[in-house]
């Protein structure tokens, strides 16, 4: 039969790979718990008229990057391509959007879309939402957030802040206008992929990586002078808080976001070491979007980073290196020491929990075991034997000299072993 192989660009996440992911995964966990935000679990798959309704469906994702399929009532399902419809729609359903609320999801979203570095079909992102505060104190709070986190991973040297204005969906609105009135001026000068976008979703030309465009944009109008001064004054404001708090920030007035929910703030964390796919944070406001998908109207602000690049920057940079995914592996030769050997590292495991423990069965010779205890990567292995079991002892041996492990071999004492092992692995 032939082999049966993942899904392309749904990829597998090795044990020589989550260290990294958990390492990730925890510090997260721990930054948004101090800014008081409480963990929301949401499903997988949603009715797709929520995408529709909040993404946009004139938007690449909706047009060509969801993984949607009939359920067996003939309901139309979407594998969730982001998660902020999703929790936006839990918020309302379970009546949590009374007083201000501050929730974070994490997990795998879906997009069809051509496997790279930093891209694939099924990827996991942490999303972080605040609702029901309208001031930019809440904007620059998120920013700090993330900001704060990068310092706790390590990575703050290698992001770069961008930020910008959207304005309202008035000044958008006339700004668009004025934007396809200018691009048709100019239509032999644009690519395939811009003169598509003209009419449909003209602002995503903006966010275009086609130098040529780009040069085209530069005689059009801008958006900064189609912004109410509303939209001004709170964008100053963000401005100074950010100043205040030391975050150092580009103002990218061609930043627009995918995502037809935004208005007012718009900002992503980027970087150039993982090469086109630079954007590992990104979010803004969406203060129209509660009242959109059937709640009150309640202001928002929030954000999502992809965690495989993340992953990929933490690897880059050093921060996080391979590590042993086995410390002490236990090596018995005949029945009795089996026997024996079994009981005394169970009393270890519970002594010693945060030790990482293999014990070998199966069997096999005392070359044969070894052998697979150094394959296994472990620091020490624990041995017993005939010898062992007749003197109520075991065997200490060292297989990793130098890498913080005290060399060498030694029998002691059953009663001993504890300390010993603790002795043989300290630093």
């Amino acid at each position: 039969m032939s082999e049966i192989t993942a899904i392309r660009g749904m990829n597998d996440i090795l044990p020589q790979d989550t260290p990294c992911w958990q390492f990730l995964e925890r510090t997260v966990a721990a930054v948004l718990a101090t800014y008081g935000y409480g963990e929301i679990r949401l499903p997988v798959v949603e009715k797709t008229a929520l995408f529709k309704r909040s993404i946009g469906e004139v938007t690449d994702i909706v047009e060509k990057e969801m993984y949607t399929f009939e359920d067996r009532n003939g309901d139309s399902m979407t594998l969730r391509p982001e998660g902020t419809a999703g929790c936006v729609r839990a918020a309302i359903q379970q009546g949590m959007l009374n007083t201000p609320r501050r929730l974070w999801y994490a997990g795998p979203m879906f997009r069809y879309e051509r496997p790279q570095k930093g891209r694939q079909r099924q990827f996991h992102q942490t999303g972080v939402e605040s609702f029901g505060v309208a001031t930019p104190d809440a904007d620059a709070e998120l920013i700090l957030l993330c900001a704060r986190l990068w310092r706790q991973l390590g990575l703050a040297h290698c992001l770069q802040l961008q930020l910008n204005s959207i304005g309202s969906a008035a000044a958008r609105n006339a700004y668009r206008a004025a934007l396809v009135d200018y691009l048709q001026a100019h239509v032999d000068a644009l690519d395939e992929d811009s003169r598509r976008r003209l009419h449909s979703n003209p602002l995503r030309i903006l966010d275009s990586k086609n130098s040529a465009i780009q040069a085209v944009l530069d005689g059009g109008p801008s958006l900064e002078d189609f912004l109410d001064q509303d939209a001004k004054a709170d964008f100053a404001l963000l401005c100074e808080l950010l100043q205040a708090g030391g975050v150092a920030y580009v103002i990218n007035r061609r930043l627009v976001r995918g995502l037809d929910y935004y208005n007012k703030t718009v900002f992503e964390w980027v970087t150039d070491r993982l090469g086109a796919q630079g954007t590992v944070c990104a979010g803004g406001r969406f203060d129209g979007l509660v009242e959109q998908l059937g709640g009150k109207a309640t202001p928002a602000v929030g954000c999502a980073m992809g965690m495989e690049r993340l992953v990929l920057l933490l690897v880059e940079q050093g921060v996080i290196t391979a590590t042993p995914t086995v410390d002490v592996y236990v090596v018995a030769v005949g029945s009795a020491a089996q026997r024996v050997a079994l009981t005394a590292t169970e009393r270890v495991r519970e002594e010693q929990p945060r030790l990482r423990i293999v014990q070998h069965t199966g069997g096999g010779s005392f070359k044969s075991q070894i052998k697979k205890a150094d394959r296994s990567g472990a620091r020490v292995a624990l041995i017993w034997g005939d010898d062992e079991v007749a003197a109520h002892a075991v065997t200490i041996k060292s297989l990793r000299d130098g890498e913080g492990v005290r060399s060498g071999q030694r029998t002691v004492p059953l009663q001993d072993l504890e300390t010993t092992l603790c002795a043989v692995l300290a630093p």
